[in-house]
């Protein structure tokens, strides 16, 4: 019964969104306030219907109610509470209807919070919204319920797919829906200053924190899936170049370059058309990153379904939302010219343009690479693959010409920048990445990757570090205070400034790690028995025995390795070959060492009947820097979402 009540709740949350876009129309159309009052109401009656439903289908999980067809193709009665409750979304359609329940959230909140502050374009943000909702609960009710029932009830499910069954994995896909409904709107907002004529910048002022926010919890999304894909499917990389992985990039690259486009509007009046079509991609690559995990198009541990019809659906859904977007962006083209010029091509303007075109040209990288293997196989019928090779040869340098912008783009001056000020202003970060490039290369490194990376980190670097002490100086005189005070006085009037030096410093702190754990790991694989040990880089690893052991829904090998530097024990690593009960599933768990911001890593992806286990060792320098720069990125975001407001935001 419980079941039934989500899904009643969820088909009158669709007969709801039907009515928000009626309403929104009629508003339009009559100028009455009360159509707007009602579409606000329908918005907020879908945001508690969803609530319902999910709360339903919850239910069903943790009560065990296997007469749910998704609760019994995804949980089990051995599965843990923990995994229990990530089961929810762990399959496709339980997924959709986070991912409705998210959009509808954020919906209600954005209409509520900007009621009083932006009448006149709230009709076009509760009929765009209406629009998104109701074209995902059609998904859900008509193509991809799970509220379905499973007559006979089995007597257990199936299980939730082991892969999954891991701590990351249960914040991973919420995260990833919070970053790609976020930047609905933004998108919501830009649509509805398009279609209302308001082209002024006031769209971008009200959805500033928004996109922040919905840029942060993306980043999170992909960190963590990074950090799940590295030690839970055993292979010890972070980053595959996995298409399901690509999915989720495209639009954190695109959306980045709107983060940072929008700062000349605000500030010059200018690239009016160009973020506007920025949100428009951002949004849209967010829905195509829908189609592709969901339509069965790709082959991934990330996707979710291989139905045809839900995949056309989804793909025509898709193509009508861009239509929109797009048409109206072209309609109004012709009023969005900017009053003000680009005086000279050496300019912060300038530099921003570039930094947006080497995002984009980025994104297209990845996306063409992502979609050619499908387009071959659809027109030629044969399978080809995009691997790790050509992003590394193709994306690589667009990324360091990426971080090299950064380091240039906030200490040259607006509208035109003389040679003297140049000079003035990159001296010294020249000569630090110069330094750091002689540095590494007299230490034996011989790879460009990691020198012209070097020399980008050490200019970006340092040109960071110069602008916050001369900052910090200035306010230190004239407060006739010490430098530490000065720092601190200079961080809160400048915090939002100061927010994104703190997000670029994360950004140089993650680079280094992908460098140096990319370039510079060291792999080995060998067979061995008990008492047999083996040598990677300046370690000695012995296989001290190989016992069962038992988890609540699983049975493993475990393989007790223990770890010396020299003749010193550093500690004993315990890796696993896993079989889960249920399904017969086996999985790989790997053992994790950290030495000198590095990991040691270990695992047994195999153990033969007469007790030869197959042991795979790598060392991967500074990885831990790659986490900590993401966090770091994280706290400078924060910092921003959460600064003071100013009059004029």
């Amino acid at each position: 019964m419980i079941i039934e009540i989500g899904h009643f709740s969820t088909v009158i949350a669709l007969v709801l969104a039907v009515f928000g876009i009626v309403s929104s129309g009629l508003a339009l159309r009559t100028r009455d306030a009360d159509w707007v009052r009602a579409g606000r109401m329908a918005l907020t009656l879908i945001f508690v219907l969803l609530s319902v439903g999910m709360a339903a289908l919850i239910y069903s999980f943790l009560a065990r109610d296997f007469s749910v067809h998704y609760v019994a193709t995804n949980s089990n009665s051995q599965l843990p509470l923990f995994y229990t409750i990530a089961a929810v979304w762990g399959g496709h359609e339980g997924s959709l209807l986070l991912w409705v329940f998210i959009l509808s959230t954020f919906s209600t909140i954005a209409v509520w919070l900007h009621w009083r502050t932006q009448p006149a374009i709230m009709p076009y943000l509760i009929g765009m919204e209406c629009l998104v909702i109701l074209g995902f609960l059609l998904l859900i009710l008509f193509l991809s319920s799970p509220f379905d029932r499973l007559i006979p009830a089995p007597p257990d499910g199936k299980d939730l797919n082991p892969l999954l069954q891991d701590p990351a994995m249960v914040m991973h896909p919420p995260m990833l829906y919070m970053g790609y409904v976020g930047f609905s709107i933004p998108f919501s907002f830009a649509m509805a200053a398009l279609l209302s004529g308001r082209l002024g910048e006031e769209w971008i002022k009200v959805t500033q924190r928004w996109t922040i926010f919905a840029w942060v919890c993306l980043t999170t999304g992909i960190l963590l899936g990074g950090y799940w894909a590295y030690y839970e499917l055993g292979w010890g990389g972070y980053w595959g170049w996995d298409p399901v992985e690509n999915a989720s990039f495209m639009p954190w690259l695109v959306g980045t370059a709107f983060l940072h486009s929008v700062m000349v509007q605000e500030k010059r009046k200018m690239f009016k058309v160009w973020n506007l079509f920025l949100i428009i991609v951002t949004f849209s690559l967010s829905l195509i990153g829908t189609f592709l995990v969901r339509s069965g198009v790709l082959t991934s541990v990330h996707t979710f379904a291989t139905d045809p019809e839900r995949g056309l659906y989804i793909l025509i859904f898709v193509t009508l939302i861009i239509g929109i977007a797009f048409g109206a962006l072209m309609l109004r083209a012709n009023k969005l010219k900017s009053q003000i010029e680009m005086d000279s091509m050496v300019s912060r303007e300038s530099v921003f343009l570039f930094n947006n075109l080497f995002f984009l040209v980025a994104a297209a990288t990845v996306f063409l690479g992502t979609l050619y293997p499908l387009m071959i196989e659809t027109w030629q019928g044969a399978k080809v693959t995009v691997g790790p090779p050509y992003y590394n040869a193709v994306f690589m340098p667009i990324a360091l010409g990426l971080l090299f912008l950064m380091g240039v783009g906030p200490y040259i001056p607006w509208r035109k920048a003389s040679r003297a000020s140049l000079k003035k202003n990159f001296l010294i970060p020249v000569g630090v990445g110069v330094v750091s490039t002689v540095v590494l290369f007299a230490l034996g490194i011989r790879s460009l990757f990691a020198l012209t990376g070097a020399f980008v980190v050490g200019f970006s670097g340092a040109a960071i570090f110069i602008d916050v002490g001369k900052i910090s100086s200035l306010y230190a005189r004239r407060e006739s205070i010490n430098l530490l005070k000065g720092f601190l006085s200079a961080f809160t009037a400048n915090q939002r400034r100061y927010s994104g030096l703190v997000t670029h410093v994360g950004v140089l702190i993650l680079v280094i790690g992908i460098i140096a754990s990319t370039v510079y790991q060291t792999e080995k694989v060998v067979s061995l028995r008990v008492g047999d040990e083996f040598v990677i880089d300046d370690y000695r690893v012995k296989l001290e025995r190989i016992h069962d052991v038992r988890g609540k829904n699983w049975s493993a090998q475990e393989g007790v390795f223990e770890v010396y530097e020299g003749d010193v024990l550093l500690t004993k690593l315990r890796p696993q070959k896993r079989v889960y009960d249920a399904s017969q599933t086996p999985t790989t768990e790997s053992a994790i060492f950290a030495k000198n911001m590095g990991h040691i890593f270990l695992t047994m992806p195999d153990v033969s009947a007469d007790g030869v286990a197959v042991a795979r060792g790598v060392i991967n320098p500074l990885i831990l820097w790659v986490w900590g720069g993401g966090g770091i990125m994280g706290l400078g975001v924060l910092l921003n979402i959460f600064r003071p407001r100013k009059r004029d935001e």
